[in-house]
């Protein structure tokens, strides 16, 4: 039987609870902080939908729309609330009193009311300011929520129009969706989001972020934090966003420019302070960049007259703040103050008492680098060229490596950081190219880390379920096989089990249904993400990752080229230099001697996409085997052409360069 409900007016005072709703048995769906967004919503648009209402003695028994009853009693009751008093009255659909399904007809409106779309939601709160000209707080005012609860909503509203119709497709996910919201500009989105998905790859949050990091530094990042004030004062571009934290500064190079610019400041504060010979700066401090350093540290000396007295003042104050936490009665906080105030008694006691020697300060150095949100300073470190052919207190390892003159190859600190990375992106090529071996390297790590000492067999790879986020001076011009090798695997990935549909239980029974083969290729992929930049391991300092990586990628050729990338960052001396000593074309870089730097480039960059028909049996297998020493597998012995190939009276190229 069909009911159809006449439309009437009640008065507020005339209202009550009905026995047949179904959330009578829920008081607190009716609780104040529950209902706070509906009240605000009566009070400025007023009731939109009507009550369902039945008569029950003098009264109206409010069957479906007893939140809205509830946040109209406290519009009664609210004084500052206006307009809203018992007389008042709102409309009402009554229920004959004849009706006997009343409960049916409550669910049936409680379950109807299905959640709305949230992409519909983001989209509604945008249109509202942007056609209705609202602004976050009036509409936070509206629904009875916060201003930055709706400036996060907006966000997602004003994402590209393509991104969100690919949402609601489903052919993206909405985390992936709301990950695009990281970059404020809807252009940048758009490039990104094609890019992405050029060739039907699936495309995940993570995915779009890590790409966007690459489009421009947000300002609630440390690196962004410390710079603003100095991108901002020079100009620098910034994509705003309704939430100033999620604010932009586009132009990544001046971002990086200014944080070396700081790191070098720093290091040139410390070194003119302590008297070393040298500063320098690095975004990253890299350890295994550093292992052919050395490093000298200062040794004991006598304070003078006011040295000596504040050191006396200090073990005075240490002995006094040592009994003070001795005491057992001492809040945990106080403690901990004391404790830190002992800390910096100790270090400055330290500094009046030690100091660098003349010989140490006059070639060693201090390098500045960004570590945990701040500046880091690494002093007394002595380059490799620099060690002294000797060894005692207050030195580093010794060496019998002399200084090098100015045709000798050096890899600059900002070069050698990007070679690491392209090797690391060649071992993670190499990794998902060999899934059976890195599967059980994953699986050694995994049980290694957990059941034994807790120091890890190698710190090489991140077994943790995060990716490694690379940073390059010039991703886009490298050699792109390690990156095609990697697509290649992922594309030949079974991902038939992750359904974002799916919950993760069901998921992981997909996954567990999967064969040996494909599963150890998923595991062999992860990790390849994980590689750490690196270059050749020491056997000694890690012979895990030493003999996997002869293995795996005995040549790092077959993943990576030099091109005209690396070739533009060497000086025309050492290019040269390579032709002649290393590839065995004396007579081609005498030749070149004469030649600009570009011309010298664009010949090796020739050479090595695709190596001459001219070259003889030992020139090919040279170029084909040349890298940076550094970046090939240790162990692998460099093809020598020069002593085979080189006439007894070719000219010296060092001559002719």
């Amino acid at each position: 039987m069909t009911h159809t409900f006449k439309t009437t007016t009640v008065a507020i005072g005339d209202l009550c609870p009905h026995p047949a709703n179904v959330r009578t048995n829920s008081p607190e769906t009716y609780a104040s902080e529950n209902i706070a967004h509906l009240k605000a919503s009566i009070a400025v648009l007023g009731l939109l939908q009507p009550l369902l209402v039945q008569k029950i003695g003098g009264k109206f028994g409010v069957l479906a729309g007893g939140r809205r009853h509830a946040a109209l009693l406290e519009l009664v009751a609210d004084k500052t609330a206006k307009g809203f008093t018992n007389r008042t009255k709102i409309d009402c659909r009554l229920v004959p009193d004849d009706c006997d399904v009343t409960t049916a007809l409550s669910l049936a409106e409680n379950i109807t009311q299905a959640p709305m779309n949230a992409i519909d939601e983001f989209e509604a709160f945008a249109r509202m300011m942007e056609v209705d000209g609202q602004t976050p707080e009036t509409i936070a005012k509206t629904f009875g929520t916060t201003v930055a609860a709706v400036k996060g909503r907006l966000r997602y509203g004003l994402i590209h129009p393509d991104i969100r119709a690919a949402a609601r497709a489903k052919s993206i996910t909405l985390d992936t969706m709301k990950a695009f919201a990281d970059h404020p500009s809807q252009e940048v989105q758009r490039e990104v989001f094609e890019a992405l998905t050029r060739e039907d790859n699936y495309v995940q949050a993570h995915t779009v972020r890590n790409a966007l990091k690459s489009r421009g530094v947000q300002v609630s990042d440390d690196i962004g934090a410390f710079v603003r004030k100095d991108y901002e004062a020079r100009g620098g571009a910034i994509a705003a966003d309704l939430l100033d934290e999620h604010s932009v500064l586009e132009d990544s190079a001046l971002v990086e420019t200014i944080l070396l610019e700081k790191l070098a400041a720093a290091a040139e504060e410390a070194r003119a302070e302590i008297g070393f010979a040298w500063a320098d700066a690095v975004i990253q401090y890299d350890y295994a960049a550093m292992a052919d350093y050395g490093r000298v540290y200062p040794g004991p000396v006598e304070p003078d007259e006011k040295g000596q007295k504040r050191v006396d003042e200090i073990a005075a104050e240490l002995e006094k703040l040592e009994h003070e936490m001795e005491n057992e009665e001492l809040e945990e906080e106080a403690y901990n103050e004391l404790y830190e105030r002992v800390d910096a008694l100790e270090a400055e006691a330290r500094d009046l008492q030690e100091a660098y020697g003349t010989e140490d300060l006059s070639r060693s150095g201090v390098i500045a680098s960004w570590s945990h949100g701040k500046i880091s300073l690494h002093v007394g470190m002595v380059r490799p060229e620099d060690k002294a052919e000797r060894s005692g207190k207050g030195t580093g390892a010794p060496s019998d490596r002399g200084a090098v003159d100015g045709d000798q190859i050096t890899y600059p600190a900002s070069l050698t950081e990007d070679l690491k990375t392209e090797r690391a992106m060649a071992l993670g090529a190499a990794m998902a190219m060999h899934p059976e071996a890195t599967l059980d390297l994953t699986l050694f790590k995994l049980v290694t880390d957990v059941l034994t000492s807790g120091l890890g067999v190698t710190q090489a790879i991140k077994v943790d379920a995060r990716q490694e986020y690379r940073t390059h001076a010039k991703m886009d011009e490298i050699d792109g096989t390690s990156l095609e090798q990697v697509a290649e695997a992922h594309d030949a990935l079974d991902l038939s089990w992750a359904d974002d549909a799916k919950s993760p239980a069901d998921q992981f029974a997909l996954f567990r249904a999967l064969d040996a083969g494909e599963k150890a290729k998923l595991v062999a992929y992860a990790t390849a993400a994980t590689t750490q930049s690196c270059f050749a391991r020491d056997r000694q300092r890690d012979s895990l990752m030493h003999d996997f990586e002869v293995e795996i990628m005995p040549d790092i050729r077959a993943h990576w080229t030099p091109n005209a990338a690396l070739f533009n960052r060497f000086k025309k001396a050492w290019l040269l230099k390579i032709l002649g000593e290393d590839l065995g074309l004396a007579q081609e870089a005498v030749t070149l001697a004469s030649s600009t730097k570009k011309q010298v480039v664009e010949f090796c960059d020739k050479l090595f996409a695709e190596p001459f028909a001219t070259l003889t049996e030992a020139q090919r297998a040279a170029v084909a085997a040349w890298c940076p020493p550094m970046m090939q597998t240790a162990g692998v012995e460099p093809v020598d052409a020069s002593e085979a190939e080189t006439p007894e009276d070719e000219t010296e190229v060092a001559e002719a360069a």
